[in-house]
């Protein structure tokens, strides 16, 4: 059996950013094993961070036509954890647990609800483990 992982909005904003060639690398080999494996799933708020940050603050901002491919091609897909109250109190308690801020307290209840071991993040505190999800920065 596979691990399952989460990826964090960070990976897929890298797979933009010519700046760091070695991380736009990295994170496109990790989008492509989720995509293919199934093993690698994201949350209904990676798509909203990812397209908020995409058409609004990249160098050159995704024109709307672009992002709704790469919507359709890779964020849908791998889209598995949907909003609920439990969720949402989910990620309270984790968020009282841990001091992370509530959007990634959030992100570790998305990736706990979706069976994930892993949690890629470059964000979060490497080698940080909230219950079942252990933090590991890919890069």
């Amino acid at each position: 059996m596979s691990v399952k992982y989460f990826i964090d909005t960070n990976i897929f904003v890298y797979c933009f950013d010519d700046r760091h060639p070695d991380k736009r690398v990295r994170a496109l080999g990790l989008i492509a094993d989720a995509l293919q494996t199934g093993n690698g799933m994201i949350s209904w708020q990676v798509i909203q961070e990812f397209l908020n940050v995409s058409t609004r603050k990249f160098i050159v901002p995704l024109k709307p036509e672009d992002a709704k491919i790469y919507l359709q091609k890779v964020l849908h897909p791998l889209c598995h954890v949907f909003p609920d109250l439990d969720l949402y109190g989910r990620a309270l308690d984790i968020f009282e647990k841990t001091g992370y801020s509530f959007y990634d307290s959030l992100i570790i209840a998305g990736a706990e609800r979706g069976g994930c071991e892993i949690l890629y993040s470059e964000n979060l505190q490497a080698g940080h483990r909230v219950d079942g999800v252990v933090v590991l920065n890919p890069f």
